[in-house]
């Protein structure tokens, strides 16, 4: 009997390794799958208003800078003055260690190297020039041909910094989730040439959606993969604190029009109002000093398309939590 037990368990272990071996193959070769994407016919301009365009993208709804800024000069954008795209920002994550590219035209170290298309593609679609499936950070699949040609010919313009940003750290579980999981995110439908800039929900539903991504981070998420988890726009994401990632959390508010959201009752000027003041909670992760310098129209088109959203149900009653609770 005792034998027979031994021989069981010896062949269940080796056929545990086996699989564990062939799991490890696998992963292995998965790690640099390539994927097919169509490269957007769009091609920078050295127009002064188009590039003005992008500046005020990059800087404003779109805050490039609070991620591929100069972490260096992360006071300086705090306080809401431009800084350098020069990257190297780390994102902690539970599959990674993420940094944020260099996106000046430096030929060695930045995107100089890259052709229009190519970054037009990685935007849209999701595909690096390299044909690999980059992580969805930067949801811009839906953002206007005009506002992404404005993006990379601001890009274009910038002076070049030269600045290597360190390699990705992927842990065990990273090239797992890397090899089965991380595809390519494109476009929800067919994309705009253009969209009239007027104080419409619809105008509104564009920059929540396809610009400012608020969509992104007030919808709770699997922080493995990235997925939704919960409605859209009834927060409950846990991020890290601003200012002391290891002690604090926050949990991203509810911005339907629910009893339980953040916005109920506030008035349209209110808005407006609570955006000019910037950052109020200092653990806050929002890129308030980008949104602070969008127009009164943005904001009245954003407030309009927030309050048209279906009212969900989901009390965020603590902001700021504590990582040691």
């Amino acid at each position: 009997m005792i034998k027979k037990i031994i021989k069981v368990l010896k062949w269940t272990g080796i056929a545990i390794a086996t699989l564990i071996i062939i799991l490890i193959i696998t992963v292995s070769f998965r790690q640099n799958l390539q994927f097919e994407a169509p490269y957007p016919d769009l091609k920078a301009s050295t127009d002064s208003s188009i590039i003005a365009r992008g500046r005020y993208l990059a800087y404003g709804p779109g805050h490039c800078a609070d991620c591929h800024g100069d972490p260096n000069s992360r006071e300086l954008m705090l306080k809401g003055q431009e800084v350098a795209l020069s990257g190297g920002m780390p994102f902690k994550l539970p599959i990674a260690n993420i940094y944020v590219r260099n996106i000046t035209p430096d030929m060695e170290t930045g995107i100089g190297k890259l052709t229009d298309k190519e970054i037009a593609r990685m935007l849209r679609y999701g595909v690096r020039p390299d044909g690999t499936a980059g992580l969805n950070f930067m949801p811009f699949h839906d953002m206007t041909d005009e506002d992404l040609t404005a993006v990379i010919s601001f890009l274009r313009s910038q002076q070049p910094v030269k600045h290597k940003v360190p390699d990705h750290e992927i842990f065990a579980m990273g090239k797992v989730v890397n090899a089965f999981l991380i595809k390519p995110v494109g476009p929800s439908g067919e994309v705009p040439k253009s969209i009239p800039r007027d104080t419409t929900a619809t105008y509104g539903k564009y920059i929540a959606n396809s610009v400012a991504n608020c969509v992104g981070c007030h919808t709770n998420r699997d922080m493995m993969t990235g997925a939704a988890i919960g409605p859209e726009f009834a927060g409950g994401l846990k991020m890290e604190s601003a200012v002391d990632p290891e002690n604090y959390s926050i949990l991203t508010p509810n911005l339907t029009p629910s009893p339980s959201g953040r916005l109920y009752g506030w008035s349209q000027e209110q808005f407006i109002q609570r955006f000019r003041q910037g950052r109020v909670i200092p653990h806050s992760p929002m890129p308030w000093p980008s949104f602070s310098r969008m127009s009164d129209d943005e904001l009245k088109a954003l407030y309009k398309y927030l309050n048209s959203l279906k009212p969900i149900s989901n009390e965020i009653k603590e902001i700021v939590v504590s990582n040691k609770k």
